[in-house]
């Protein structure tokens, strides 16, 4: 009984280890037409390699992107105009921040990191859907890790090697 009950602890952390392993973001779920604070957690850098750059791709629908600066690190916001204008607290918005990129640092294969965002998920995002942030970690002798993947319709993030972290949208609470 003993070591059936080992083997199963010993699975169990196996399979936590490995989810660990992929770049997610630390809130999975968010209201639309509401601010949200996206806390990205990068858990090691590329095959025994540093981080030197975190790149977070914005998805369509969500603007007022305003990154947080971080110690050790340059930060650079690529922008470009958006598929439609959005209603940004009635001020019309055609073109925003597309990509976040934090350059310079240095995160140790060993060690765990987070990279914030704060931005506006719109109304016009599809509420029970999945939004996902591609994120690409660049590494020294052209060492990448690329967390692109988005699940097809019968897909989950589970069957895919290099998941894009996703955040869960829900219907915008009480009105505010």
């Amino acid at each position: 009984m003993l070591k059936k009950l080992s083997m199963a602890a010993a699975l169990v952390a196996l399979g936590a280890g490995a989810a660990i392993a992929h770049t997610t973001l630390e809130a999975q779920e968010a209201p639309v037409g509401a601010s949200h604070k996206a806390v990205f957690r990068v858990p090691h850098g590329c095959d025994g390699k540093p981080t030197n750059v975190v790149r977070v791709q914005i998805p369509e629908g969500v603007i007022a992107v305003k990154p947080m600066p971080k110690s050790g690190w340059s930060l650079e916001k690529v922008t470009g105009a958006y598929a439609k204008a959005y209603d940004y607290h009635g001020t019309p918005t055609k073109e925003g921040v597309k990509e976040v990129l934090w350059k310079g640092g240095n995160l140790a294969d060993d060690e765990y990191d987070e990279f914030v965002v704060r931005v506006y998920l719109t109304p016009d995002l599809p509420v029970g859907k999945m939004l996902y942030f591609p994120i690409v970690q660049e590494c020294p002798a052209g060492a990448v890790e690329r967390w692109i993947e988005i699940p097809a319709e019968a897909q989950s993030s589970d069957d895919l090697e290099f998941p894009a972290p996703g955040l869960k949208l829900l219907e915008k609470a009480g009105g505010h």
